[in-house]
Formats: C-alpha cells, sequence, structure tokens
C-alpha cells in the first residue's frame, strides 16, 4: 500500500485507484497513436542534434549549461529525430550522447519539475519518449561521459547499449526529491542488475561509479573519457557489419522475452508517482533543492 507523505496516507490510497485506471486509459491511447493513428509532427530544435556517422547516426542532447536536464523541448527534440529516422532502413544503429563533459543528462529540470502535479505524471511524458527509444527498429548506444542521473540514467537504460566513461556516475537520487524513478526506472533497472541491487540503489539514491557500473551489469564497456563517443561509434560499426532484418529481428525478440508485464509496470510507476507529484514533501524536498543551487 502507498504511503502518501505528511500524514496523508488516506488521501493518498484514495487517490491511488483513480490515478491507476486514468493513466491505463491513457496509456492505451498512447499505444493506439503509436501503431498508426498519429500524424502529428514535430518542430526540430536545437536542444537535439543529430548527424549521419556512416551507418549510424550520432545523436546529442545539447543543453551543455543546463548539464543536458531533460525538459519538454528536449523529448520534443528526440521524438522528431525518431520521425525522421523511423523509416530510413539504412540506419543501423543510432549512438545517443549529451554535450559537453559534465553530464551526459543530470536528470530532468527540476523548476519544471517542481510544478508538475499528478495531471502531468499521468501524461508520462519522459516515459513516452525512453519506451520509443527502447522500442525503436534499430539498437541505441548510449554513450556516457560525466552523470546519467534520474531521467538521465533512465534514459541511458532504455538504450540497447551503455559505454561509459572511466570518470561517468549513474544512479536514481528521485527519492532525495520526494518522488520515485517514474520513466522506467523501477522495471528496467531489475531486469540489468537484478532485483536486490535495485532495491538498494532506488532506495538510497546513491551512485554508482563507472567501475562499480560495469561490475554490477549496468553498462557493457568502460572507456576512458575521451574515447566515449568513438567507443560507441566502433559498437555501431560492428553491428553495421551484420544482417540488418537480422539485428532488427533480434532485436524485437529480445524485448518481447525480456519484457513481461511491462505494460502494467508502465501504468503502475506513473500512477504511483502521480500520488507523489501532488504531496507537500516533494514541493518541499525541490524548494530546497532549488534554494541551494541558487546559492551555489
Amino acid at each position: 500500500m502507498l504511503l502518501a507523505p505528511g500524514g496523508a496516507h488516506k488521501q493518498g490510497a484514495q487517490a491511488w485507484p483513480q490515478a491507476w485506471h486514468t493513466c491505463r486509459a491513457e496509456w492505451h491511447f498512447a499505444v493506439a497513436l503509436r501503431r498508426g493513428i498519429r500524424t502529428m509532427l514535430r518542430p526540430m530544435t536545437s536542444r537535439v542534434l543529430s548527424e549521419r556517422r556512416g551507418d549510424a547516426v550520432l545523436v546529442t542532447l545539447n543543453a551543455p549549461e543546463r548539464r543536458n536536464a531533460i525538459d519538454q523541448e528536449m523529448v520534443d527534440g528526440l521524438h522528431a529525430v525518431l520521425d525522421e529516422l523511423e523509416h530510413d532502413e539504412t540506419v543501423a544503429a543510432i549512438v545517443l550522447t549529451g554535450a559537453g563533459e559534465k553530464a551526459f543528462a543530470a536528470g530532468a529540470d527540476i523548476a519544471q519539475l517542481r510544478d508538475r502535479t499528478s495531471s502531468d505524471a499521468l501524461k508520462a511524458i519522459n516515459s513516452s519518449i525512453f519506451n520509443r527509444i527502447e522500442e525503436f527498429a534499430v539498437p541505441v548506444i548510449a554513450a556516457v561521459k560525466g552523470y546519467a542521473l534520474g531521467g538521465g540514467c533512465e534514459l541511458a537504460i532504455a538504450c540497447d547499449l551503455r559505454v561509459l566513461g572511466e570518470s561517468a556516475k549513474m544512479g536514481q537520487p528521485e527519492v532525495k526529491l520526494g518522488i520515485i524513478p517514474a520513466a522506467g526506472g523501477t522495471y528496467r533497472l531489475p531486469r540489468l542488475i537484478g532485483l536486490g541491487l535495485a532495491r538498494e540503489l532506488v532506495y538510497t539514491g546513491r551512485m554508482v561509479a563507472a567501475d562499480e557500473a560495469q561490475r554490477i551489469g549496468l553498462v557493457n564497456k568502460v572507456v576512458p573519457d575521451a574515447e566515449v563517443v568513438d567507443a560507441a561509434l566502433a559498437m555501431a560499426d560492428e553491428i553495421a557489419k551484420n544482417g540488418r532484418l537480422a539485428v532488427r529481428a533480434a532485436k524485437r525478440s529480445l524485448n518481447a522475452l525480456s519484457r513481461p508485464g511491462h505494460e502494467n509496470a508502465v501504468v503502475f510507476e506513473s500512477s504511483t508517482q502521480a500520488v507523489l507529484f501532488d504531496s507537500d514533501d516533494k514541493k518541499a524536498r525541490m524548494d530546497a533543492f532549488l534554494s541551494k543551487q541558487k546559492k551555489r
């Protein structure tokens, strides 16, 4: 049973079933859109850059001054890039990285997150793009330099493969802000590293250094920081040598076999977050975080 912060246990318990049913309905609607109804054009944005690199496409989150924090504009930019590549059969793989040296993506934009309500949580804004990356036809490789925290970590683990720089750090610190990892963290992380370790990382919110991340199976390869993108592109080149249809079929099969109960997990995660988004604890913790940031 979900315990709502601030003594609002009863209110949280009453809100949760309604959030569940609303989110489930919205999830089914989103699935229908992805299956062919969607025709909406998404604007290109300078927050996300893409360039062809041989048989691969290098996609860069381009907000280094904000440590590539994931906001609505960046989500729209990622959707626009995938819209463009969706029917390009010459692409063998995608490499996803972050501009600058400080961060792959340091989570969601906390200022935006602070003002989001339960209805925003039910829209599952980040989940929609992360699910699309996981389900995209070709393998997506995360090239991680610096921090990959919160939504940034969830973005990395939504990718098929991960290459980390030796000074990189990953983690799910959402509980420190009064919320949970709700863009795939509570179900993708256990699939990668096992339920026991996933519980530890989610409950404590601690960061994992590159060597530990490789040891526990969170990442595929650790290389010097300056070689991260090149190593990920080299991995993409190895994939490109194989049968294109076979690789795409292998990804579909691996996804189908490794994601039992995926739809219910997405709905449960979003509906739980919806209750937390309206809590006083979430607002107080995010206010404290933003206040500390201003003093730096």
